[in-house]
């Protein structure tokens, strides 16, 4: 549901355009930048709450808040309302992964959470595939219907099909609310102690990592005249960078200002105002665990292999992201197809291989790891990423739609099989209550700098070179090459930082 959500403007975007009169940058902020900051900002409190109250029912609550935030883009006649309903839809999906993955790693023992998250991956896929089916049919359905005109509150096809998304949201959230809490901590022999306020540390970390609001929390804390230089003078870095970066944007793709209640915003300073934003967030994250939790810090912080699992995914998501959030505009624009065509072909063809990839990616994570343990994972991740960049340029340069399905099906198997490895060798490598803000830390990184610059990256390159998509979707691939330098690395450093936790863990003052 979650990516059912997030992922349904793809194949809306060229009637939204039309209708809102924007183009493809814009686009690129509403699914990229304005949801990821919200998503990733909002991930951190509630990773944190995640670690010490009931899953079921965050993730109960926040399916709910995000259905009626999606929903709202129905009733979107400019773009204002579109960022309104996208930051909404952010906000509540930030529980999905803290709380989900912490929920199932309880579930499973550490030997099958290969096979836990091949079924995550599968589930995306579901997302991913359906909501450009049913966005599809359901805008299509609606503008065949009411072609005449007459519409019910004179809505559109692709607003009619955000209501048809939203509308499950409500069930799923009443049947997680009854969902079975299990034992934290039980899976691992680690036993967890309960959380006496796990609100108030939420609301405590929202504090602290929101830039202005989180000069109070050092003040509380009684940080060092080194703790303020450094948040100083990393707010100042983060100012002049994307300064240059709103200024070479502007200048590679210029773009005509966005109007919001009369005032007139430049896209490019949104995008490096958000990037920006997010970047400060992730250093008070940082600061403040080294302040008051200094062993999930040491875990997170000072474990290169952790960093490193990290950083892969985030530059990954560049790829992904910019690639799922423009590829139904790329099929229609370079072959042609309906709206329909696509929604049908593309999203069921998605669908099924993304749920049958992880599927055999999951075990074949969990093989990989009993027979090389440690760097099996990794091995198989590098595989999937140092190969699938080859076979995406071979897939997005087929002359015709069905040559490009066909190369298609085995892009996205390969593709497919990184989520599984990583993300079971990650979460792997911290305790169990840290799992929901670990999931969060490397959350709002990888939205950040992945979903955040992805989908941008290729809305500018396709305004910038007259709507040419395919040479846009093919720009991502320059994070291929740290990519592969990276997990090679990881392959030398993993066995020793997993051997590491419980010594570092204990050296920060965690009882275990």
């Amino acid at each position: 549901m979650s990516l059912l959500d997030r992922n349904i403007l793809a194949i809306l975007a060229p009637h939204i355009k039309a209708d809102l009169n924007i183009g493809d940058a814009e686009m690129g902020l509403l699914y990229g930048t304005v949801f990821a900051l919200f998503y990733a900002l909002f991930s951190l409190p509630l990773g944190r709450l995640s670690d010490g109250w009931l899953r079921n029912r965050i993730l109960s609550m926040s399916i709910l808040f995000w259905s009626l935030a999606s929903a709202l883009a129905a009733f979107a006649n400019g773009f204002a309302i579109l960022i309104v309903s996208r930051l909404g839809v952010g906000i509540g999906e930030g529980a999905t992964s803290p709380a989900g993955t912490s929920l199932l790693f309880d579930y499973f023992p550490k030997q099958r959470r290969g096979l836990v998250m091949g079924a995550i991956a599968a589930a995306i896929a579901v997302g991913l595939g359906g909501s450009n089916v049913i966005g599809g049919l359901a805008a299509q359905y609606w503008d065949a219907r009411y072609a005449a005109g007459g519409a019910p509150f004179g809505l559109h096809g692709w607003q009619f099909a955000f209501l048809v998304a939203s509308a499950p949201g409500v069930l799923l959230a009443v049947l997680l609310w009854f969902l079975r809490e299990p034992k934290r901590g039980a899976m691992d022999g680690i036993e967890t102690p309960r959380d006496p306020a796990p609100f108030r540390a939420s609301f405590a970390l929202l504090g602290s990592v929101t830039p202005g609001v989180n000069f109070l929390t050092l003040a509380a804390r009684g940080a060092t005249g080194r703790n303020w230089a450094a948040s100083f003078g990393f707010i100042v870095a983060v100012v002049v960078v994307m300064g240059v970066m709103v200024q070479l944007t502007s200048t590679f793709s210029p773009r005509p200002s966005l109007e919001f209640g009369g005032v007139s915003v430049n896209p490019h300073l949104l995008q490096w105002g958000v990037m920006g934003f997010g970047a400060v967030v992730i250093f008070n994250l940082l600061q403040g665990l080294s302040l008051t939790d200094r062993s999930t810090f040491a875990l997170i912080v000072r474990s290169p292999s952790m960093l490193i699992a990290m950083a892969v995914g985030a530059l990954q998501t560049v790829i992904n992201y910019g690639i799922m959030g423009f590829t139904p505009s790329f099929i229609m624009k370079i072959y042609g197809e309906s709206q329909t065509a696509t929604a049908v072909k593309f999203g069921t063809l998605s669908l099924v291989i993304g749920v049958i990839g992880p599927l055999i990616a999951g075990p074949l994570s969990d093989w990989f790891d009993r027979t090389m343990p440690g760097r099996g994972r990794v091995w198989l991740t590098l595989f999937a990423l140092g190969v699938s960049p080859f076979v995406g340029i071979w897939t997005y340069l087929a002359e015709d739609a069905g040559s490009f399905y066909t190369r298609f099906i085995l892009y996205s198997v390969i593709l497919t099989c990184w989520i599984p490895p990583l993300y079971a060798l990650m979460y792997g490598l911290v305790l169990p209550r840290m799992r929901g803000i670990a999931a969060s830390t490397y959350l709002i990184v990888s939205t950040i700098f992945g979903v955040g610059i992805g989908p941008y990256q290729v809305g500018i390159v396709s305004d910038a070179t007259g709507g040419d998509l395919r040479i846009a979707i093919l720009s991502t691939n320059w994070v291929a090459v740290p990519i592969v330098i990276l997990l090679l690395i990881l392959a030398m450093r993993v066995r020793r930082d997993e051997a590491m936790m419980l010594e570092r863990a204990r050296a920060a003052g965690e009882p275990v």
